[in-house]
């Protein structure tokens, strides 16, 4: 039967049967979802109108994402969809669509703020006051380098809801991309 796009095939406004005066074009088709699902990364390319080419995931596992009030992007895992506005299906599925709302991981992005800011993120406070979190932040750097962090010191605020987010090393995120378009 084949999926079509075109309007002929519906009634009328006024309710009336249409006429069926032409068989279906090649520019009225469509094609079924992509329906992508967590899963090692399967990108399949589909020639579309015009010779371009559009690519179709079929399955991700990863992706680009931003923290756009740091005005930084990270490669990372994605371990699960949470909320989907549309559909509960989707998030019972584990399906990835545009407006998804998804579990990251958050090492990347946890890794950036110690190194940008040289201050320790998503750490429980520790018992004692000379207790070392980690070697990278303790680390001896030149006095230049050192300055540079200092003066950064003031933009290293975060909002608590966010720190309780790395505390668990799960960060929410939303897909702003088409996975079934864009194969992204």
């Amino acid at each position: 039967m084949g999926i079509s796009r075109d309007s002929r095939h519906k009634r009328s406004h006024t309710g009336a049967k249409r006429a069926q005066y032409r068989k279906k074009r090649k520019f009225e088709l469509g094609r079924q979802p992509a329906n992508t699902k967590l899963g090692q990364k399967r990108i399949h390319p589909v020639r579309v109108r015009g010779g371009n080419l559009k690519f179709r995931a079929l399955r991700l596992d990863s992706g680009n994402f931003s923290w756009g009030s740091e005005a930084v992007a990270r490669k990372t895992r994605v371990i699960g969809v949470v909320y989907n506005a549309s559909n509960n299906e989707l998030v019972r599925t584990n399906t990835l669509v545009k407006g998804a709302v998804v579990h990251i991981d958050a090492t990347p992005f946890r890794q950036w703020f110690e190194a940008h800011y040289g201050q320790p993120l998503g750490h429980r406070k520790a018992k004692k006051e000379g207790a070392v979190l980690s070697e990278e932040l303790n680390k001896k750097r030149s006095r230049n380098v050192q300055r540079k962090l200092d003066g950064r010191k003031e933009g290293a605020k975060i909002d608590p809801l966010l720190d309780d987010q790395f505390l668990t090393g799960r960060l929410f995120a939303i897909l702003s991309s088409r996975p079934g378009q864009s194969g992204r």
